[in-house]
C-alpha cells in the first residue's frame, strides 16, 4: 500500500513529465506522497452568498451573484483597464482589471448570470473588486456550500497552468484514488484519549472540508500526529543515548565546597542552586550527561558552569569551556582565572591569537593532565588539542556551533564521552526547546542575581533627539559610559536608516569633549579588539557599534544602551542587545529610537520590549511573530522539517503530543506491544535519514 503514495507525481492524470519536472523543482512534490501532504494554507469562504447592498470595504474575500450591466475599457496603453458595472438587484458594485483585459473580455459578457468572489475596497461612496474570479452561474456552483482550499504555488508554475486552482484540481483526483490506501498511523487508544478523528477523514478535510468544524478537526489531528512523530524520534533518540553513552562517576564534592565556604563572593539564587543539584545528580548518575542550560544574559550561567568544573576537577578530570568569539572567550577566562588562581586551580586560554610558544605548552599540559581548564575557542576542536582525561565539555552560545563541531569535543577523551553542558542567553520558548532540545535534558536559570536593577526601557521618537542627548550628557557626566547601536553598516538607498557614519559625526558633533569608539563588521579584528578593549578601559566613553557588540563584552560601567531603528531589529535581537548594559549595580536604561513609521508588528516588538525584561516571554512573542524558522537558525539544521503544524500557535497541541508519546515510551520502549504495532510500522516505512516520522512516505 505504501508503494502507491511513493507513485512518480508524473503519473497523476493531469501532470506528465514537464508539469512533474516543474512541481519537483518549484515545490519538491515529486511523488503522490509529496503532493497529498502539500497542505492548503488558507481557505475561502464559498459557504455563503453576499448581496452586494451589504457589501463594505472592511469585509474579506466574499462571494456574490448577479448580472452584468455593461463593460468598457478606459485609458490607454499601460493605464488601460475594463471596468464591469455588476448588479444583482439590491446594489451595484464595479468589477476592474488591469491585467490580461483581453482573455476577460472574452469570457465574459452582459445579461448572463454570473457568480463573482473577490475582495471590496471602498472609494468614497462607491464599492469596486479589483482581478476578482468570475465564472457563469451553474446548478453545482450555485448550491457549492464549502471552503475552498488556497495552496501555495509559484510565478513559474502559473504561468503553466499550475495555480492554486488547478493544484486543487490535482488533490481531487488524487483524493479519489487515495481513499483505500489511507492506513491509520496512530494507535486506537491515542485516537480514542484525544478524541482525533482517523488519517483518511483528516486529509479528506484538511483539503476540501465540509465547514470549519471539520477542518479544525482535521487541522488538529494532523499537528497532534506530526508533533507527535517528532517527540517520539526525540525521546527514542534520548533512550538510545543513555543506554549507549555511560559516563564518568564525579561525586567528589570536597573541592567545590571549599569555594562555596571560602571564596565564593556573593549568594547563589535559589535558581543557580537548583540547576547545580541537576547537574550533579546526572553527573553521579553513571550515564553521560547532556544538559541545555539556559539563562538571561547576567543570570549567573558561567559561575554555575565553574562550580560544575570544580566538581570534575576535584574527582582528578579535566575541564573545557569552548565560546564562540575570541572577545567572549577572553572574558570567560580572565572571569574564572580569579577564582581558579584562589583554589590553586591551573586554567589557560586558547584562542586563534595564541602565540605558537604558548600552544606547545599548552598542548603538553593538557595532555599530561597538568592543566586542569581549558578556555577557548575553535581552536579546542584542532587534532593537536589532546586531553588526558576530559570530563566536562562546557558549549557557550550553543547555536553558533554546529552539531558536528559540538561532537568533536565529545571525541576527545578517548575512555568515556566527557559529561556535555550547553549554555545559552538566548532564551528559547519552550516549545521549541522541547522541539529543538528534545533529545537533551534541560535547566533553566529565571532569576536574576540580587542587587541587580531591571533595566528600564522607554521608548522615543526621532523628534525626541535633543531630550535624548541632555539624558546622554547627563549620565556622561556622572561617569557612566553609552553604547549606541545601528543596525547597517553602508547606506541603503531603500531603506530610510540613520547610516552609521552619520551617527558617528552627529555623536562627534554633540559631544565635543568625549572620547567615542567606533566598531562595526567591516573593520579587521584586530582594530575592532582595539577599540573594543578601549570602551572596556573606560579610555572612550561612548562606543558607537552595529550589532557586533550584541554577544560578550561586558562592561559592567556601561549603564545607557540607545539602539537607532529600533523597529529594524527582531525581537531577540533587541533583548540580546539590552543586556549589554545592567551588568553593575547601577540603574541601567534601554532607549528605543524610532521614526513615526512603525508597521503593526514593529510596534509589538517595541511595546514587548519597553513592557517586559523577561526573557521567556520576549522569546514567545518573537516566535508568534518570526515562527521558528528564522529563530535559532532551524531550517538549516533540518531539525524542523514541520508539515503543518505552527510552533509559535501550537503549543497546547505539542504538550499533549509529547505526554502521548513519554506515556507510551514509558510503558513500551521497544514499541513491541500489539497496540503500538502501527507506529512501529509507521517508523519503519520512514527512510533511516526522515526526521519527520509523520509523513506518507
Amino acid at each position: 500500500m505504501q508503494g502507491f503514495f511513493d507513485t512518480k507525481i508524473e503519473f497523476l492524470k493531469g501532470v506528465g513529465p514537464q508539469k512533474a519536472a516543474l512541481l519537483n523543482k518549484e515545490l519538491n512534490i515529486f511523488t503522490y506522497g509529496d503532493l497529498i501532504q502539500h497542505y492548503p494554507f488558507r481557505y475561502e469562504d464559498r459557504t455563503q452568498f453576499h448581496e452586494i447592498s451589504t457589501l463594505n470595504g472592511a469585509m474579506s474575500q466574499v462571494q456574490i451573484k448577479g448580472k452584468i450591466r455593461s463593460m468598457q475599457t478606459i485609458g490607454e496603453g499601460r493605464k488601460k483597464r475594463l471596468v464591469v458595472q455588476f448588479a444583482d438587484g439590491t446594489g451595484e458594485i464595479e468589477l476592474v482589471w488591469f491585467k490580461g483585459i483581453q482573455w476577460v473580455m472574452k469570457k465574459i459578457q452582459p445579461g448572463m448570470e454570473y457568480l463573482v468572489f473577490g475582495k471590496p475596497t471602498a472609494f468614497g461612496s462607491k464599492l469596486n473588486m479589483a482581478h476578482p474570479e468570475i465564472e457563469l452561474i451553474t446548478r453545482q456552483n450555485q448550491e457549492a456550500s464549502y471552503l475552498q482550499p488556497v495552496y501555495t504555488t509559484t510565478e513559474v508554475l502559473k504561468r503553466k497552468f499550475l495555480d492554486s486552482k488547478a493544484i486543487g484540481k490535482l488533490q481531487l483526483y488524487l483524493l479519489q484514488q487515495a481513499q483505500n490506501k489511507i492506513r491509520e498511523t496512530l494507535p486506537k487508544n491515542i485516537l480514542e484519549d484525544y478524541r482525533l478523528i482517523n488519517k483518511r477523514a483528516a486529509l479528506n478535510n484538511i483539503h476540501y472540508p465540509k465547514d470549519q468544524a471539520h477542518l479544525q478537526k482535521a487541522q488538529f489531528r494532523l499537528k497532534f500526529e506530526e508533533l507527535f512523530y517528532v517527540q517520539l524520534r526525540l525521546l527514542k533518540l534520548k533512550i538510545a543515548r543513555i543506554d549507549k553513552f555511560k559516563g564518568a562517576v564525579f561525586h567528589d564534592t570536597d573541592l567545590l565546597t571549599r569555594f562555596y565556604n571560602d571564596h565564593l563572593p556573593f549568594d547563589l539564587t535559589d535558581a543557580q542552586k537548583r540547576v547545580i543539584k541537576e547537574i550533579y545528580k546526572d553527573m553521579r548518575s553513571g550515564q553521560q550527561m547532556n544538559r541545555l542550560l539556559q539563562g538571561d544574559v547576567g543570570s549567573g550561567k558561567t559561575i554555575v558552569a565553574f562550580i560544575c568544573m570544580l566538581l570534575v576537577v576535584g574527582s582528578g578530570s579535566q575541564a573545557a569551556l569552548m565560546a564562540p568569539t575570541e572577545i567572549l572567550a577572553t572574558q570567560h577566562f580572565q572571569g574564572l582565572k580569579e577564582f581558579a588562581d584562589q583554589m590553586g586551580i591551573t586554567i589557560a586560554l586558547l584562542t586563534g591569537s595564541t602565540k605558537q610558544s604558548e600552544r606547545k605548552i599548552i598542548h603538553q599540559y593538557l595532555k599530561n593532565g597538568d592543566l586542569n581548564i581549558i578556555v577557548g575557542t575553535h581552536a579546542l576542536l584542532e587534532d593537536i588539542v589532546q586531553f588526558k582525561n576530559l570530563g566536562l565539555a562546557v558549549v557557550d552560545e550553543q547555536h553558533r556551533f554546529g552539531v558536528a563541531q559540538r561532537s568533536k569535543l565529545w571525541q576527545k577523551n578517548q575512555y568515556l564521552y566527557p559529561h556535555v553542558l550547553v549554555m545559552t542567553a538566548t532564551p528559547i520558548p519552550r516549545t521549541l526547546a522541547m522541539t529543538l532540545y528534545g533529545d537533551l535534558d534541560i535547566s533553566v536559570i529565571d532569576q536574576l542575581p540580587a542587587g541587580r536593577k531591571p533595566i528600564k526601557t522607554v521608548h522615543r521618537y526621532d523628534a525626541n533627539r535633543l531630550k535624548v542627548n541632555g539624558f546622554l550628557k547627563e549620565q556622561l557626566e556622572v561617569g557612566r559610559q553609552v553604547y549606541i547601536v545601528y543596525p547597517l553598516i553602508e547606506e541603503s538607498e531603500k531603506l530610510d536608516l540613520n547610516h552609521l557614519m552619520d551617527g558617528y559625526e552627529s555623536m562627534c558633533r554633540a559631544f565635543p569633549d568625549v572620547p567615542i569608539s567606533i566598531v562595526h563588521g567591516k573593520m579587521k579584528p584586530d582594530a575592532k579588539d582595539y577599540e573594543m578593549q578601549r570602551f572596556v578601559k573606560a579610555e572612550t566613553k561612548i562606543m558607537v557599534a552595529t550589532t557586533v557588540i550584541e554577544v560578550g563584552v561586558n562592561v559592567p560601567n556601561a549603564s545607557v544602551m540607545v539602539i537607532e531603528n529600533a523597529e529594524r531589529f527582531g525581537l531577540a535581537q533587541l533583548h540580546q542587545l539590552r543586556g549589554r548594559v545592567g551588568r553593575g549595580a547601577e540603574q541601567s536604561y534601554c532607549i528605543l529610537m524610532t521614526n513615526y513609521k512603525l508597521s503593526k508588528e514593529g510596534k509589538v516588538r517595541i511595546d514587548t520590549m519597553v513592557r517586559t525584561t523577561n526573557g521567556f516571554e520576549i522569546a514567545d512573542t518573537d516566535l508568534q511573530l518570526r515562527g521558528p524558522g528564522d529563530l535559532m537558525g532551524t531550517q538549516q539544521s533540518g531539525v524542523l522539517d514541520l508539515l503543518i503544524a505552527d510552533l509559535g500557535k501550537d503549543g497546547v497541541i505539542l504538550q499533549a503530543a509529547r505526554g502521548a508519546a513519554l506515556s507510551i515510551i514509558d510503558k513500551d520502549p521497544d514499541l513491541s506491544n500489539v497496540e503500538n504495532q502501527v507506529i512501529n510500522q509507521q517508523i519503519n516505512s520512514m527512510k533511516k535519514t526522515a526526521i519527520n516520522w509523520s509523513r506518507i512516505s
